[in-house]
């Protein structure tokens, strides 16, 4: 794999021997010896299915029982980030799994 001088895309291959960058259009004819070295057998297109199997239908961030102030559903999801200074405890933030208020707890 070769990649672009000018903006470090990637540089595919032509049928008239040059490789070519599709983000910035930097071309440079092939060398004798690196003719025969680049090939691409199948073009894969993403599909909806393609798309599923990346996960961005399962949701994997941890779950935990508290009610929801505003809808009452006793299911959030919930992470934790230092917001203050070091000493002192993470803050709690939850975001509700069925209508995805956001509320935040510190303790």
């Amino acid at each position: 794999m070769e990649f672009c001088p000018k903006c470090n895309g990637i540089v595919f291959p032509t049928k008239d021997g040059i490789l070519k960058c599709n983000n910035c259009g930097y071309s440079n004819e092939l060398k004798e010896e690196d003719i025969g070295k680049f090939e691409f057998s199948k073009k894969i297109e993403a599909t909806e299915e393609t798309v599923k199997n990346l996960g961005e239908d399962i949701d994997m961030r941890s779950t935990i029982t508290e009610t929801c102030p505003e809808c009452g559903h006793d299911e959030a999801y919930y992470e934790l980030k230092q917001t203050r200074s070091a000493d002192e405890a993470p803050t709690r933030i939850f975001t509700c799994a069925k209508c995805k208020h956001t509320w935040r707890a510190y303790h």
